[in-house]
């Protein structure tokens, strides 16, 4: 018994001490955004975030040293951000331009190290040219919108009570447009980019750390528990595939290759280069719950209706215009986040299919210009030639003739009409059945004819009154 009151006291000696540290610890879980803004990047924080939730962290800390990329990513994960129940710190570690700032902006606090920077978020294309006015307003908004969502403090001077935004909107648009002003800052005809003594100067940078570690100790957040969520390799494989280059490489190579097969029926290769690159295409969608069934049934449907159009239908033009259509939409639909359509509205789920199916679009075009050139460019080869198109000619002057010579021995013979002439049909002749084509007009079935003449393998007859 005495043993037992031992045993007994010490277990709970031990639960009531690992209780009293669980809650006196702080579970801080860290992020790295040491890269390009892209599709791949807000996969990650979508894992980080649900990481974080499911480890009960209290705080989240964003590492960022980025010089920016695509604004549909960034503003994917301001949005997360914004959303988060979870105070969420981000680090500038050098740099936070364009589309870096915009997640900056969003987080709770901004802490950078010395002679960081954070603005530029003008839009550009991927040539660095300004994009038109629609783009940068609706970043200015963003911006604006973003700043704003941080509120304002409340300052009272006597019986005064004046409010002063956390984060001045105005500041927040001037990192984007050169044409607005802000007083005492800038003037027109520059975007704002800010040191990291001027971000804490105007309201944009929280306080200066060397690193994490320094800012956990200003927060006063020790003791800390701190997790670095880290991507599974799955995960970074994934990331890699769904991002938009590699998905316009790969759908060049699903038209490219059936083109190919097309000229070259029977090689396999080129079939078997554009399945591969479908399935690449579509594996990390699917599996990420962003490509449906339906989607990628209608691909598989119209690359079958194409094969129809080419294979049995010759010259029809709808099976293969169909089959086009079919699977453009389904390459452009699988791009496409389905929760865009429950959650953000028409005008935005609008825009992503417009952008996915512009890159659709330009791939294919770009496949096809591509593919018209390198196949005069490898059939011609001399590696190609012999081995998947004929070398050798067969001319008349070795004995080759490419018409049954019979046919040329037949103007004169008279026959009668098995079909109806309209104006190709069949006929007898010396008990042997022909094509024909009535001269003029139509012939009808059981009327005396006569061969008048024969052009390349082609009997030409006319009625006999």
């Amino acid at each position: 018994m005495k043993h037992f009151i031992t045993i007994w006291a010490f277990a709970l000696m031990f639960t009531t001490y690992a209780f009293a540290n669980k809650s006196d610890s702080t579970t801080i879980v860290t992020i790295d955004m040491n890269e390009e803004i892209s599709p791949g990047l807000w996969r990650k924080t979508q894992k980080a975030f649900e990481y974080a939730k499911q480890n009960n962290a209290d705080y989240i800390i964003i590492h960022m040293n980025t010089y920016g990329g695509m604004v549909v990513s960034a503003d994917s994960i301001r949005t997360l951000i914004l959303n988060c129940k979870i105070p969420v710190y981000v680090f500038i570690d050098n740099n936070a331009a364009s589309a870096g700032a915009l997640i900056s902006i969003a987080c709770d606090k901004i802490y950078m190290r010395p002679g960081g920077n954070i603005g530029a978020a003008t839009v550009v294309n991927q040539t660095g040219q300004q994009m038109p006015d629609k783009y940068q307003s609706y970043m200015r908004s963003t911006m604006r919108a973003t700043a704003e969502a941080q509120g304002k403090d409340t300052i009272v001077s006597g019986k005064d009570t004046t409010y002063v935004w956390k984060r001045n909107p105005a500041i927040a648009e001037a990192m984007v447009d050169p044409d607005v002003a802000v007083a005492g800052i800038i003037d027109t005809g520059k975007v704002i980019t800010f040191t990291t003594l001027e971000a804490q100067q105007y309201g944009f940078c929280d306080g200066v750390a060397e690193n994490i570690q320094e800012i956990i100790e200003k927060e006063a957040l020790n003791p800390a528990i701190i997790k670095k969520y880290t991507p599974s390799g799955m995960d970074i494989i994934i990331g890699i595939l769904v991002n938009p280059a590699l998905q316009s490489i790969l759908i060049m190579v699903i038209f490219g290759g059936i083109y190919f097969e097309l000229q070259s029926p029977g090689v396999g290769f080129p079939l078997a280069a554009a399945i591969l690159a479908a399935t690449i295409y579509f594996a990390p969608l699917y599996l990420e719950g962003i490509a449906e069934n339906w989607e990628i049934a209608l691909f598989i449907v119209g690359i079958i209706l194409i094969g129809v159009e080419i294979f049995a239908l010759p010259g029809f033009g709808v099976a293969g215009i169909s089959g086009l259509f079919l699977a453009v939409t389904g390459l452009s639909l699988a791009m496409v986040d389905n929760i865009d359509f429950k959650t953000e509205g028409l005008s935005i789920a609008g825009e992503a299919i417009f952008k996915s199916l512009l890159l659709v679009l330009g791939s294919l075009s770009v496949s096809f210009i591509a593919s018209l050139y390198l196949s005069k460019k490898f059939f011609d080869s001399s590696f190609f030639s012999g081995k998947l198109t004929l070398a050798t000619a067969q001319t008349t002057s070795e004995g080759y003739i490419g018409i049954d010579s019979h046919i040329k021995e037949m103007t004169g013979k008279k026959g009668i009409t098995l079909t109806i002439l309209r104006p190709s049909g069949i006929v007898v002749i010396d008990g042997e059945s022909y094509d024909a084509k009535a001269e003029y007009g139509y012939i009808e079935p059981n009327t005396p004819i006569e061969v008048v003449r024969s052009e390349t393998g082609q009997l030409y007859v006319v009625p006999i009154n």
